[in-house]
């Protein structure tokens, strides 16, 4: 019961949570939230849970803030934190680009809270690099030990820089914040620009040049309602200014905390302001030893990005062609982002060259980044037999549970394509790995129903795929699916193939599923068709041979001798005079042969022999039945006797008569027999019998009486079905010994009524 209330607190504690979260927030009516996964934002305020949308189940994430947790702050920092945070989302949502994270639901607004809802998202970079203020406790497990590979930041920074190209030339917007709170990473993998909230947006007329407003930094401001100071340009205090090249440096500094020790900012500022100034300046005559920490291919770049002349920061169009992002990975990761672009030669040429690259890729990358991109791709059935091959390379190095979570649903509905005919070969040529990963109830469900389709397929070499594979999981095949759906496919295409090699694999894939069935189906089954095969080829006969000596050896199996004599040798012995046998086939179908011949043999004298000795001992039954009936009457007279003996006795005197409740049953019973037929000839009167002899010699009695027995025969026939099957004597003596069997007076009398 302990048990059973913890269970219910924590469900209930995580539903009032959830609920709590959003109390008459409007994004509830369409969105549910289920689980607190993540933080962003300044101060990672956001938290972010993950949840679908009601209407449709699609995934979704809700981002929420409590406005509980500014209520140590004072008003005016309050309403002004509120307000930027407001403005940083109705500025997100205003924006459509890859490399900006893309909002589901606008911003909604309660008493509590402020809500809105995006793609699905995975965490923010700074979760990502450590940092869980504002986080689920305990961590959530896929965050612990979280590792960014090489790869990963690559693109990943490749992702911001277009971002900021956009934001810089399409839009003409400073974000003025590029820190790891204002990044997001998708469920993907994909690097998102998020936080617009101290954007800042061209305030000048059409055609004149761009003009971005400047505003001081106030230290009587809480330090959350500003930007982040680590990864402000240094002209915001050294010339009270700032321009497109200022996002540029914010990504640098964002480049020395992705490498750095415990990803620490360069200046490591905080909130101080007067550090900020400080260091600034250092910047002028920034050594590079500084930047030992930064990948070597990027630390020039880096420094030239965190110059303290804006002018000669690199643009996000030239900081894209640096060499450092010429990458196989990258490239692979750039080319799946934009494959809509291309057409179906281009792709299929892709696809070709991606298996070599994603042997060399992390399997997380593999998994969360280049799976999504291909199962786009399915959709489009001539591109299938192109994209298979790589999503079963990446099932290869999956572990069974992301097998079934990530790879399994996107593969069910490309087991139903039949056409082009390659994607049922690629799928009979990876069946291995299929079984071995699939949850036998979808082998039932999903794989056996394909498998059927592919024996009923018109290409041979799927045909005889098909055949191969199906003994290695036919296990997991029930029985009435084996009989009714496998076998008479496999039968059918047997007889109406028109290729030996199709005929003979049917054969041997027969032979490999024998273990797997019962001896009464392959008797009703298998044995009653081989003689239908309209082929008389040596192979196809070694094939029906073969699974003949199967059923006949199997310990579980074997063949009847009624199925051996009529139907299987009038088949065989034919065939031993075929012209295309060589000596070696020949040999063994004799072979073969005998051994049936002598089967049959052995195993019908044996029954001869048997019903031989039955007939031979049912003969004794009637002399045994008479020499029993003239003991059962000799008794009977011995206890009459003994009767009239016991009433010539007076009675005693001194006492009263009891009922002789014996005598009783003896008058009942010489009543009895007074009213019966005449004995039959041979039977010994009472007063024949010899004096001196009471009950108790009755066994001795019944054996003398045996001798004297006379050699008339009786018809006791009606007798015999209730008599035991008598035992068959050694000797004339033992006859006499051991064949009688004494009786009590009422088994006899019930056996005479």
């Amino acid at each position: 019961m302990d048990v059973f209330n913890k269970f219910y607190s924590s469900v209930s504690n995580t539903v009032s949570q959830l609920s709590g979260v959003l109390p008459g927030n409007p994004v509830t009516r369409e969105f549910e939230a289920t689980q607190f996964i993540a933080s962003a934002g300044p101060g990672l305020l956001w938290k972010v849970y993950k949840g679908y949308k009601k209407s449709t189940k699609q995934e979704a994430s809700i981002f929420v803030f409590e406005k509980k947790l500014l209520d140590r702050w004072t008003k005016a920092d309050k309403d002004v934190m509120i307000e930027i945070l407001r403005r940083g989302i109705v500025q997100l949502t205003k924006l459509r680009h890859p490399q900006v994270l893309t909002v589901q639901h606008s911003l909604e607004e309660s008493r509590e809270s402020l809500a809105f809802a995006t793609e699905p998202v995975f965490a923010s970079l700074a979760n990502i690099l450590g940092n869980t203020e504002n986080m689920p406790q305990p961590i959530p497990n896929n965050m612990v030990n979280y590792k960014l590979y090489e790869v990963e930041i690559k693109y990943g920074l490749m992702q911001i820089a277009e971002g900021l190209a956009f934001l810089h030339n399409d839009v003409k917007l400073l974000h003025h914040n590029i820190s790891p709170e204002s990044i997001v990473v998708n469920q993907q993998g994909a690097w998102k620009i998020f936080g617009f909230d101290f954007c800042i947006a061209n305030q000048s007329s059409p055609g004149a040049a761009p003009f971005w407003p400047f505003t001081e930094y106030c230290q009587a401001l809480h330090p959350l309602t500003q930007p982040a100071l680590d990864y402000l340009a240094p002209e915001y205090i050294l010339s009270a200014s700032h321009s497109p090249a200022s996002d540029i440096y914010s990504l640098g500094m964002l480049i020395y905390a992705l490498h750095s020790t415990g990803h620490q900012s360069l200046g490591n500022i905080g909130n101080d302001y007067m550090k900020f100034k400080k260091f600034a300046n250092e910047l002028r005559n920034l050594p590079q030893s500084r930047l030992l920490c930064v990948t070597e291919g990027l630390r020039e770049y880096v420094k030239l990005m965190l110059n303290t002349t804006p002018e000669l920061r690199p643009d996000p169009h030239q900081f894209l062609k640096i060499p450092y992002f010429e990458d196989v990975g990258v490239k692979t990761l750039n080319y799946l982002d934009s494959l809509f672009q291309w057409d179906n030669l281009q792709k299929s040429q892709f696809y070709k060259g991606l298996p070599q690259v994603i042997q060399k890729m992390p399997h997380r990358i593999c998994i969360y980044r280049i799976l999504p991109c291909l199962s786009k791709e399915f959709v489009n059935p001539p591109m299938v037999p192109f994209v298979l091959p790589n999503v079963l390379l990446i099932a290869e190095n999956s572990t069974k549970e992301e097998y079934v979570k990530y790879i399994l649903p996107v593969l069910k509905p490309v087991m139903l394509i039949q056409d082009p005919i390659q994607i049922l070969l690629i799928f009979m040529q990876k069946m291995e790995l299929l079984l071995k990963l699939t949850p036998g109830e979808e082998v039932k469900s999903d794989i056996l129903p394909m498998l059927y389709r592919a024996l009923e397929s018109e290409a041979q070499q799927i045909q005889e795929l098909c055949l191969c594979v199906l003994p290695t999981f036919a296990a997991l095949i029930d029985y009435p699916a084996m009989k009714n759906a496998l076998l008479p496919r496999i039968k059918k295409l047997c007889i109406s193939t028109g290729y030996i090699s199709v005929r003979v694999n049917c054969l041997l894939c027969l032979g490999k599923l024998l273990e797997h069935l019962d001896k009464w189906l392959v008797l009703d089954e298998i044995i009653p068709f081989l003689p239908q095969i309209p082929s008389r080829e040596p192979a196809v006969l070694m094939g029906i041979l073969g699974i003949y000596k199967v059923a006949l050896s199997h310990k579980k199996l074997g063949i009847t001798k009624e199925v051996m004599a009529t139907k299987v040798l009038p088949f065989l012995i034919p065939l031993c005079v075929e012209n295309g046998l060589t000596l070696s086939q020949f040999n063994a179908l004799a072979a073969l042969v005998r051994q049936m011949v002598a089967a049959v043999e052995a195993e019908h004298r044996a029954k001869l022999e048997q019903l031989n000795s039955i007939q031979n001992e049912s003969k004794l039954v009637p002399t045994t039945s008479i020499q029993l009936m003239h003991l059962m009457i000799t008794r009977l007279a011995q206890q009459q006797a003994t009767a009239r003996s016991f009433t010539r006795q007076p009675p005693p005197a001194h006492r009263p008569r009891p009922l002789d409740l014996t005598a009783s049953l003896l008058q009942a019973n010489l009543t009895q027999l007074s009213q019966s037929p005449r004995p039959a000839p041979g039977y010994m009167p009472a007063s024949r019998v010899p004096l001196g002899q009471d009950g108790a010699n009755f066994n001795n009695k019944w054996s003398g009486s045996q001798g004297r027995q006379t050699g008339v025969k009786q018809d006791w026939s009606a007798f015999e079905s209730l008599l035991p099957a008598p035992h068959q004597p050694d000797s004339q003596h033992d006859t006499n010994k051991n064949n009688v069997k004494a009786g009590s007076s009422s088994e006899m009398l019930d056996l005479l009524s």
